[in-house]
């Protein structure tokens, strides 16, 4: 087979980015009778978001595979792809956030950019926390408005950003961030926004089903859900199931709906993935599971804390372990994997150049013998390395 020839500045791209440790490559990892393998071998996976350990649940499976009668609705929900199911798991999302209504949409993705680029536009000033996700990063873009980025968890920086501007305002912040696992300062900015008319929107699929009153959220474990005005968030994260949503009054809704190109021109979210999501809602409200979570996490916490790894401000089951160099890092997670042990380096775009991080997702399901030989092998590197 004759293959077209390659554009030189993708060939000089790779190069470049293998020069610069930014190179990436997929990774096959696969899970069998309740262990994770990684070329045949069994490892602790702490690259996984499924904090519940929901994913691998018993009775979500059973119940998915049981009203499993349909692989794709194969249309947009304003076509003909929207049926009671996926109606069903909306109101549950409700509720599960306190608000009016809520919007499936097929990915947290695309659920953050469908609302940036609905909600704002070149009349619109956007004010992002300079660590929020490359999601919120790519809708504010994509709306086209006028971007103002605060550091990180800074509200004198907001608050010197806000005054003097008019016209439509929206801040939008991570209720967890996603890689240094502190939450947003939600209190000062709902205080901020009702002072200078902000409308706040919050993408939260990181703290969802974790925090709050048996999970209903970061706003909620802060006591300021209702100041919230739209909540966005995915189900592929605590839950274990898949997709993404937004939790906000009736009339967004209907905005959305009609404006949000996402969800317009994407097919609906297939309904066996809506009753995933709906038992693993049922399961995760107990709050058992957040409770088995936060002893791990506290554990993890004080081990490496005591080993003293620069672990940042993490107050969350994302716990970063601070590097700084890229090919430190990439040397390092392979160390760990030789040792059975999955971390992911983090490099740049994800962190700044020159901050990489070694990121650890702490589990429901992770014992605690795999935590403490975690413990014990990330202690022989940190020690050989000289970062601890």
């Amino acid at each position: 087979m004759k293959l077209a020839s390659i554009p030189e500045f993708i060939n000089s791209d790779i190069v470049r980015l293998k020069s610069e440790n930014l190179y990436r490559k997929l990774r096959n990892i696969d899970y069998q009778n309740g262990s994770f393998l990684v070329n045949n071998k069994e490892i602790i996976n702490f690259n996984s978001n499924d904090y519940l350990g929901l994913s691998t649940n018993h009775l979500i499976i059973r119940n998915t595979v049981k009203g499993f009668d349909e692989i794709s609705q194969c249309s947009s929900r304003l076509v003909g792809g929207n049926n009671a199911v996926i109606e069903k798991l909306e109101n549950s999302l409700s509720r599960h956030r306190n608000t009016e209504s809520s919007l499936v949409y097929t990915t947290g993705y695309t659920a953050v950019l469908g609302v940036l680029s609905a909600l704002a536009d070149d009349q619109t000033t956007v004010f992002s926390d300079e660590s929020n996700h490359a999601s919120i990063i790519d809708g504010c873009k994509l709306s086209n408005s006028k971007i103002k980025v605060f550091r990180h968890n800074d509200i004198e920086n907001l608050l010197e950003l806000v005054r003097g501007v008019k016209g439509k305002k929206i801040l939008v912040t991570e209720g967890v961030f996603s890689i240094g696992g502190d939450m947003s300062k939600l209190r000062s900015i709902c205080k901020l926004a009702k002072e200078f008319g902000l409308f706040t929107i919050i993408d939260d699929a990181h703290g969802d089903f974790v925090f709050g009153k048996n999970g209903s959220g970061t706003p909620s474990e802060l006591g300021v859900n209702t100041e919230m005005d739209v909540h966005i968030s995915s189900l592929s994260k605590a839950l274990g199931c898949f997709g993404g949503y937004v939790a906000c009054a009736n009339i967004v809704r209907d905005y959305l709906i009609n404006k949000s190109r996402q969800f317009i021109f994407s097919s609906a979210i297939p309904t066996h993935l809506c009753i995933s999501a709906l038992c693993g809602i049922s399961i995760a409200k107990k709050g058992i599971l957040q409770r088995k979570l936060f002893k791990n996490v506290n554990l993890l916490h004080n081990g490496l804390s005591d080993l003293g790894f620069d672990i940042g401000n993490t107050c969350s089951q994302i716990i970063p372990v601070h590097v700084g160099s890229e090919k430190l890092a990439i040397n390092l997670a392979d160390v760990l994997l030789q040792k059975r042990v999955l971390v992911h380096p983090m490099r740049y775009p994800t962190v700044k150049k020159g901050c990489a991080v070694l990121r650890l997702s702490v589990n429901a399901s992770h014992t605690k013998a795999q935590l403490n030989y975690a413990l014990d092998q990330l202690e022989v590197i940190g020690k050989k390395h000289s970062i601890i």
